[in-house]
């Protein structure tokens, strides 16, 4: 009782803070005189949506709609669901103007997976062209580059001069059309992409030089086809120290870009469902505050390992006989099983993580199998001596330090063999190699373990 007097109370201080630290980031934005970063912001309405939801409401209706546009960038989609019951659809089509055309795109898309409705009365309110673009933007498929361009970007024909494109990049600073601005895409008088001008490279040359009397070596040639898998996108970034990648139509129209804050967050996701899929868990039903959802992904993958621990059992049983004769191989079965699985999921993890940066490919796929197996095959032997002078030291049965001995190197082995060849089987029959790989793997381990070393004991020990 007294316990939860205090926390309320705390929380009540803690409200009390947040809201007055909230007023306060509002009114600098007003006065434009602000120094916190819309990161911040979101920080802080999330933790009072924790304490109190109706207080939570409320502080939504009091952000200016400029600042409010960056503040939804920062929400994970759940939270921009409730933004749009919160502050009605007038209000959110205005805050969605005034979003770069990527944010916007996917705010009304997040909000369509909730209510399908609600936001196409968003998109009703945009003027016409911009509706076409958010239209074409969502269109997109997930996976392909054209649902993670913005249209803003700073670019020039050809023969502009450069003095001319200067002082159309101040004009879009200043009336704050374009952020992120590292090149100058320049195009033909028909739009086609040519190359792109790092600013640093820019300023360097004279004013009242043209693009056309720029040495084109001294252009940067990226760029990506709009339907291409975004994983080529993170490749170039990466591989290039890209900051943004220029996005071109089927005719090398070029038609947007990809900035370097959206091929971050698809990494960190990217990495965020590798982990989660190992694990066997949904990571988007994980972002669902419906428990009854969560549980409900959780408990397939729960109930594919139900039905590979009973094959296991099943493995056991056939050898009932055996282990009634000699108590000790019941004792030391978990062990070659667990060393199996740990040895498994050393090698799946890894092979997974390089399928998903490209480090390996159908080429490589040989040298990788052959690489883990001899990993796995020396640290069976090691463990293998390790384990065997144990179980004789333990039991005073040499013939059983042989067999786990033998099993040990059996098992890990096939552990670095399917760990490998595993994710590479899915990957080639187009399932994702994360999502699958652990079940099918303990399934072997567990298989193997336990059928080499009690078949072994059955033959060696009887």
């Amino acid at each position: 009782m007294a316990k939860n007097k205090a926390k309320k109370k705390s929380q009540k201080s803690a409200l009390k803070k947040l809201l007055k630290t909230v007023k306060h980031e509002v009114e600098q934005y007003n006065d434009d005189d602000y120094d916190f970063h819309p990161y911040d912001l979101f920080e802080q309405l999330e933790a009072i949506r924790e304490i109190d939801s109706e207080k939570y409401e409320e502080a939504l209706t009091q952000i200016p709609h400029e600042l409010f546009a960056d503040v939804v960038c920062e929400m994970p989609p759940i939270m921009q669901e409730e933004v749009a019951e919160v502050i009605g659809v007038l209000n959110i089509s205005d805050i969605a103007t005034r979003m770069d055309t990527d944010d916007a795109a996917d705010f009304i898309q997040n909000i369509s997976e909730d209510d399908e409705e609600l936001a196409n009365n968003i998109l009703s309110n945009f003027e016409d062209d911009e509706k076409r673009v958010l239209e074409k933007l969502i269109s997109y498929d997930e996976h392909e580059a054209g649902a993670y361009m913005q249209i803003e970007m700073f670019k020039a024909t050809i023969d502009t001069d450069i003095m001319s494109s200067l002082k159309e990049l101040k004009h879009l600073k200043e009336s704050d059309e374009v952020d992120n601005i590292y090149d100058v895409h320049v195009v033909s008088k028909n739009n086609s992409y040519i190359g792109s001008l790092g600013l640093e490279e820019l300023i360097i040359f004279d004013r009242d030089l043209y693009y056309s009397d720029i040495p084109a070596d001294k252009f940067k040639t990226y760029f990506i086809n709009h339907k291409a898998d975004i994983k080529e996108v993170v490749e170039m970034v990466s591989n290039y120290n890209l900051n943004i990648v220029p996005v071109v139509d089927d005719n090398n129209k070029l038609v947007g870009r990809i900035t370097s804050d959206d091929i971050y967050d698809i990494i960190q996701e990217s990495a965020t469902e590798q982990i989660y899929n190992l694990a066997g868990v949904d990571d988007d039903a994980e972002q669902d505050e419906d428990i009854f959802i969560i549980g409900k992904h959780r408990a397939f993958w729960l109930s594919i390992n139900l039905l590979t621990a009973i094959a296991a059992s099943f493995v056991i049983g056939i050898f009932d006989s055996t282990i009634q004769s000699f108590v000790a191989l019941a004792v030391l079965m978990p062990i070659v099983a667990s060393m199996g699985g740990n040895a498994g999921t050393q090698t799946l993890t890894v092979t997974v993580r390089q399928m998903a940066l490209g480090d390996i490919d159908t080429v490589d796929a040989k040298k990788t199998i052959l690489k883990e197996v001899l990993l796995s095959l020396v640290n069976g032997l090691f463990f293998a001596l390790i384990m065997g002078t144990i179980a004789f030291l333990w039991f005073d049965i040499p013939l059983l330090g042989v067999v786990i001995a033998l099993s040990m190197v059996i098992n890990l082995f096939s552990a670095g063999f399917f760990g490998a060849v595993i994710p590479l089987v899915l990957q080639r029959a187009n399932i994702d190699p994360a999502i699958g790989s652990t079940v099918l793997l303990t399934t072997v381990t567990d298989i193997v373990g336990f059928f080499s070393f009690l078949g072994l004991a059955t033959i060696i020990l009887t």
